[in-house]
């Protein structure tokens, strides 16, 4: 029960700094939760959707959402969810386990040799 609030909490808290909650829960399902990868993520995506909404609200109210220039983004982003989808029903939860492992390996080796611009 510690565990599942623990995850719970650090989710909550990465997800409200922008750095990604996701990662964490979704490790948390599968390594201790016992689901398999699909639905960890689709747990994820699940747990996503109130806390984008809240923050497309707080900012559009502070002015910092320009809508013309990302409507073309929003619909490229949902017409490429749905490929996902449909891509992730056949390649199956072990191939996804393995490509997900991948991807946060690369992204954690590119943070460690990341320099910042100088301006």
């Amino acid at each position: 029960m510690i565990w599942s609030f623990t995850a719970a909490f650090l989710t909550g808290i990465f997800a409200s700094l922008g750095v990604g909650g996701g990662m964490i829960l979704i490790i948390y399902l599968t390594v201790f939760g016992g689901f398999d990868q699909l639905a960890a993520q689709g747990i994820n995506l699940i747990y996503f959707i109130p806390i984008a909404l809240l923050s497309v609200v707080i900012h559009t109210k502070n002015k910092l959402i320009e809508w013309k220039k990302i409507i073309p983004s929003i619909i490229i982003g949902v017409a490429f969810a749905a490929l996902g989808t449909y891509a992730t029903e056949h390649i199956g939860s072990p191939a996804l386990k393995k490509i997900f492992a991948v991807f946060i390996l690369l992204i954690g080796i590119k943070e460690l040799f990341y320099k910042p611009k100088k301006n």
